[in-house]
């Protein structure tokens, strides 16, 4: 993913190109529609509209948007920062709504401490803080991945 994001990440259109792969991969993430912002190992800068796909009955971005743009930011995340030897999945999130999001959003998510990369499976929390536009933090993620070597591939036999 962060070779993608290398090459394409210098205009608008290649951004978005890259982040509609991700929308493809989880098709999930569809609705909420982020785009990546800025990607590099240990950082993910991704941002979400304020459009009435993702309001709530009040006409504010819902909760649920929210944990999925936390839920994207790690994601991106996690591609970029973990080698290819490595595997990750999501264990658990911890979410704090701090205030009425009613603005675009900008999610970024860092891992406070980074992972070993041993060959031992670890579990790794990544911090995901959502400000508005007014730069006010609206949501606060904690979601807890679980790291492990990639099994060996057992060659097919005939």
């Amino acid at each position: 993913m962060l070779g993608t994001w290398r090459r394409f990440s210098g205009s608008w259109p290649g951004r978005l190109l890259v982040s509609a792969a991700v929308w493809l991969r989880a098709p999930y993430f569809l609705t909420a529609a982020p785009v990546i912002r800025r990607l590099e190992p240990g950082r993910a800068e991704v941002s979400l509209r304020n459009w009435w796909l993702v309001h709530n009955h009040l006409g504010t971005v819902h909760a649920i948007a929210s944990c999925n743009l936390a839920e994207y930011a790690m994601g991106v995340l996690a591609e970029a920062t973990t080698p290819a030897t490595h595997r990750w999945i999501p264990r658990g999130m911890t979410v704090r709504y701090l205030a009425k999001a009613d603005t675009d959003l900008l999610a970024v998510a860092t891992f406070p401490q980074p992972p070993s990369f041993s060959g031992e499976r670890e579990d790794v929390d990544a911090d995901v803080t959502i400000t508005d536009a007014r730069g006010q933090e609206v949501v606060h993620a904690t979601i807890t991945l679980r790291i492990s070597p990639r099994p060996a591939r057992v060659p097919a036999t005939a």
